[in-house]
């Protein structure tokens, strides 16, 4: 039911900062953990950044925590990503997704997410 649509990518430099937003977000027990994964054609995909809409937790890839920060406003109805002080390593494609918790919590697990947006390049120069 949900369709998630990504904006914000783009190209910087080692550094600089982006922000990614993730339309579509829907409030239900089956879009509970919502957040971002990336994949580069040189590596596997993997788990960003995941919050749960209900508890307001916020789990974070250790690549990336102290960088990037997962959000989303009073309505619900958006997911941000800020990403901080990009590095080359950062360059991938970026897509939302959404998924239900398990064990009452939301895992950076790429397979625990069941709808998926198509994705925003970043690319990250030295």
């Amino acid at each position: 039911q949900v369709h998630l649509v990504e904006s914000g990518g783009g190209a910087g430099q080692a550094g600089e900062a982006l922000r990614l937003s993730c339309g579509g977000v829907e409030y239900t027990s089956s879009s509970e953990c919502v957040g971002w994964c990336r994949q580069d054609p040189g590596r596997e995909r993997e788990g960003v950044a995941r919050r749960s809409q209900f508890l307001g937790t916020k789990t974070y890839a250790d690549s990336v925590t102290g960088r990037f920060t997962i959000s989303q406003d009073n309505a619900r109805t958006t997911v941000e990503l800020q990403m901080n002080n990009l590095q080359p390593d950062d360059t991938a494609m970026y897509s939302c997704a959404a998924g239900r918790a398990r064990s009452g919590t939301c895992s950076l697990r790429h397979s625990d997410y069941s709808d998926w947006g198509p994705g925003t390049q970043v690319t990250v120069s030295s």
